[in-house]
């Protein structure tokens, strides 16, 4: 890379480097005017930056337009960044002596060995371990824009002190800004927070609690479309279904390592540190249950490979800063499966899952904006980790060599894996690009042995098999929140909770709408009719404004004709054709899973 393109915004580390000097640049316009807000902390991210502070009271959008002009105004003074050192004792004076306590307990929580390095840009100085831009006029002010303002819990953590942050992107110019504005605003009105409920697809309660969404009819029936299509689709790949409980002792979880390594993201119904009582916990993956089916007898390795499937509800105790209309939940339901099987058998068995999954994305028009990302173990954080290094690097590499036979195209993610394998995890971006896990596909060596899973192999000896955790759509009600917003709510036919609305022109075509109605409900349609004593006009703009597929409109000379005249939700017409005509078009739409 030459020594020009490094220092331009399509670079990436100079572009985290310039949303984060941004970063300070916010602090120091809040400093400037708000000198009593306490500090917290401030990085970059994906797509810009935020900075977390202690302030009483919540920002108003005035305050960030005001925050935004002083932005501007530090920019245009060319402030020189300067990095300098100092020892624990006196960094720790200099945060106090600022009178800016979180940063004194971060210095605090730093490891003795540690390089204490803080910037300075004219009167403000922050602690910090960069890097940075040379000068805050490398920024151009006028491409800055704040964006939005959120609690967020003083290091994520909901028993710590509440604090506002505030979040921000930047650009090198300002046609760039604008075009993410337009972008932003398209995005807003896909949101699938705001249009899901808009749509009636999901609501939440406060009584209820955070991160536990009510789907309403529209969304449970498009999840039930998406859970039988899933399930038949795994029964024709040899899955067998099975059917587990929701809770479990917490002896369960300590054969798996759950208790060791997750207890944090488990809700416990007991005390977990009462061993005199029952302890129990909801379960936060399916994987110790089902093995308990194949536990149920001895197995041969004539037996393997066994697919294990089940329609799967979840629950983790994420924290409350984290949950996000459906895509970020506490209870959710996933197409979690579990393949037992021999060492041998391991790619071949690997690729179907990956096949499957494919399969399943592809179909509902996701699989071209995902990408994978080879999860890993971080060699310098094995506590985090159960098995050694030498059974870690095998599997990994195994792993790696069916990656690549397979020709996946993959970034690898260092401390990603799950505790006991790599993993393959196909990744999925909101309409704001925020980056979630949507299907994951894990290699496990481990726990086979710590439930004592062996198989009687061809030469009578027990082995120990291998074992792949996968999804094949992951968690419903995260893809249900992906297809609103892939969509703009217009579900493909296939899975709209309702495909056709009649709209009879007048009452007199109410009989003949209620009689084509029963017979598309009778071919397995979702139909309704609409007998409201309203102007057609306004029927058909609130049919379209529902997102329903194909309306029916129908007056005298169609119940005269025995036709039907649809309309699609895209404002297409179709023109008057018979029952049966339209009937069979539908037929085709529905069967071939057309994204119309």
């Amino acid at each position: 890379m030459s020594e020009e393109s490094i220092y331009t915004f399509e670079n990436p580390e100079y572009r985290k480097t310039y949303w984060h000097t941004c970063s300070h640049v916010l602090a120091q316009a809040m400093k400037r005017l708000h000198p009593e807000v306490k500090l917290a902390i401030g990085p970059s991210i994906d797509n810009g930056f935020y900075y977390d502070f202690d302030t009483p009271v919540p920002f108003t959008p005035e305050d960030l337009a005001a925050l935004e002009a002083e932005m501007r105004k530090i920019c245009k003074e060319k402030l020189k960044l300067e990095r300098f050192e100092l020892p624990r004792a006196e960094a720790i004076k200099f945060m106090e002596d600022a009178g800016e306590p979180y940063k004194v307990e971060l210095i605090h929580d730093l490891p003795e060995d540690a390089v204490i390095s803080f910037y300075k840009q004219g009167d403000f100085t922050d602690l910090c371990a960069g890097p940075h831009l040379d000068s805050t006029g490398r920024i151009k002010g006028n491409a800055i824009k704040l964006t939005s303002a959120t609690g967020a819990y003083w290091r994520g953590d909901s028993n710590r002190k509440m604090l506002q942050r505030i979040y921000g992107v930047a650009f090198a110019k300002k046609d760039d800004l604008d075009e993410y504005i337009r972008q932003r605003e398209e995005a807003l009105k896909r949101d699938h927070n705001k249009l899901g409920r808009e749509l009636e697809y999901f609501t939440t309660v406060d009584s209820i609690g955070q991160g536990l969404p009510i789907l309403l009819p529209k969304g449970a029936r498009v999840v039930q479309l998406l859970q039988r299509w899933v399930e038949d689709t795994e029964q024709k790949a040899g899955y067998l279904l099975t059917k587990t409980p929701l809770m479990a002792k917490r002896d369960l979880y300590r054969i798996s390592g759950h208790w060791d390594h997750y207890l944090d993201g488990m809700f416990i119904l007991g005390d977990p540190h009462d061993e005199e009582k029952e302890c129990f916990a909801m379960r936060p993956m399916t994987c110790p249950f089902q093995y308990q089916v194949y536990l149920n007898r001895q197995r041969s390795y004539r037996d393997l490979p066994m697919r294990l499937g089940e329609t799967s509800t979840l629950f983790r105790n994420e924290d409350s800063g984290e949950m996000h209309g459906l895509i970020r939940v506490r209870q959710f339901t996933i197409s979690e499966g579990h393949l037992v099987l021999r060492p041998d058998q391991l790619e071949e068995e690997f690729k179907g899952c990956l096949e499957l999954t494919k399969y399943f994305l592809g179909t509902v028009g996701m699989l071209d904006k995902c990408t994978f990302r080879f999860s890993q173990w971080d060699p310098n954080n094995t506590a985090k980790y159960e098995g050694t290094a030498e059974q870690w690097n095998e599997a990994q590499r195994i792993m790696g060599q069916i990656l690549d036979n397979l020709g996946v195209n993959y970034e690898i993610g260092i401390d990603e894996a799950a505790f006991y394998g790599p993993k393959l995890d196909i990744q999925y971006k909101n309409v704001f690009g925020k980056e979630d896990t949507l299907v994951t596909i894990q290699i496990d060596m481990l726990l086979a042995q710590k439930f004592g899973m062996y198989y009687i192999d061809e030469n009578g000896e027990k082995a120990l098999p291998y074992i792949i955790h996968r999804t094949s759509l992951g968690c419903y009600e995260r893809t249900l929140a992906y297809l609103i917003e892939e969509y703009a709510g217009a579900l493909p036919t296939w899975m709209a909770p309702e495909q056709v609305r009649f709209l009879p022109v007048t009452d007199r075509a109410a009989d003949y709408c209620a009689e084509k109605a029963k017979a598309l409900e009778a071919m397995g349609f979702r139909v309704e009719v609409d007998y409201r004593n309203e102007k057609i006009g306004k029927k058909i703009r609130e049919a379209t404004l529902d997102k329903i597929p194909y309306m029916l409109v129908v007056g005298d000379r169609d119940m005269e004709n025995g036709t039907v005249s649809p309309r699609h939700r895209s404002g297409e017409d179709l023109g008057a054709m018979t029952f049966d005509a339209f009937a069979a078009l539908l037929k085709e739409v529905v069967d071939t899973k057309a994204k119309k």
